[in-house]
């Protein structure tokens, strides 16, 4: 069977889909997969399925993106268990002090310096520094008010 008229269907019918529709594609910016299924009785199917940002695999990221989320979690979520927090992870940390006295985002700040220009020189190149720059960007990012209840949640501590 001659696959040209379907090419010449998809193309007129989805032209800012490509030739080859297994890739993940963005359209209006919102990523989804097609694929392209024959029903046995002379008729194709289309398929549009959604592709999410939390697929373990999802085509869209080309520089392991994925895995570096992965082990930015794991490493935030180590914090939570070190000596920067008490037994319980509602206890009031040092940098939640700092926010009480408006310092948490220079705190932040100059730590994202401290560790981002130690990198290469201190241990080499320390994927755990890069770690902390990314941590202490996603706490300036909270403590600056992108991601935050009124107030930062200071009020939970008077």
């Amino acid at each position: 069977m001659n696959n040209n008229w379907v090419q010449e269907y998809l193309d007129s019918m989805y032209p800012d889909i490509p030739n080859n529709c297994t890739e993940p594609i963005v359209m209006d910016e919102y990523p989804y997969q097609f694929t392209l299924s024959d029903n046995g009785d002379g008729t194709l199917n289309l398929e549009k399925t959604p592709v999410t940002m939390s697929e373990t695999k999802n085509n869209l990221w080309k520089y392991h993106e994925d895995k570096i989320l992965k082990d930015i979690q794991d490493y935030v979520t180590s914090t939570y268990g070190s000596h920067y927090c008490g037994h319980n992870q509602d206890d009031i940390q040092t940098i939640d002090l700092m926010a009480a006295k408006d310092l948490a985002t220079h705190f932040c700040q100059a730590n994202i310096l401290k560790y981002g220009s130690r990198y290469g020189d201190k241990d080499g190149r320390n994927k755990r520094d890069l770690l902390k720059v990314i941590h202490y960007a996603m706490l300036l990012l909270h403590f600056d008010g992108h991601y935050t209840r009124k107030d930062n949640g200071l009020t939970e501590f008077r």
